[in-house]
């Protein structure tokens, strides 16, 4: 049980999973540090002292703190927009596999052309498909 236990472990798709999992905490976390900063910088280029993190309304007569939620939904689209950048690039960088040019025949299986209808090799009427 153990053996299996081991072998689960350390497959390779659960450990990257896991380095990817703690890289995106970290990630995170940085970025909650950036918008705090930045943030805070905004509020003290407008003569405020305020941090978004202090922002609330009473409604009667309870606080809600809506600055962290702010905060929270600047981190959110940081990351969102950088996992996007990372995902178009390495979509880019991967191309898609062109489309073939050829098929096999359905007879002799050697390669043909995708709009032949007769095969050159064995001259058996392929079967073709009508929309």
């Amino acid at each position: 049980m153990l053996e299996e236990f081991r072998k689960f472990v350390t497959r390779g798709n659960l450990v990257e999973l896991a380095v990817a999992f703690i890289m995106g905490l970290a990630f995170a976390a940085v970025v909650t540090a950036f918008v705090n900063v930045v943030l805070s910088l905004i509020a003290a280029i407008f003569g405020s002292s305020v941090t978004f993190d202090q922002l609330t309304f009473t409604l009667n007569g309870t606080p809600i703190p809506y600055g962290m939620l702010l905060t929270a939904i600047v981190s959110f689209l940081i990351v969102a927009w950088v996992l996007f950048l990372l995902v178009k690039e390495y979509q880019r960088l991967d191309p898609p596999p062109e489309p073939t040019e050829t098929k096999s025949c359905d007879y002799c299986r050697t390669d043909i052309p995708i709009a032949a209808v007769r095969c050159p090799n064995c001259t058996s009427q392929l079967v073709t498909a009508t929309s």
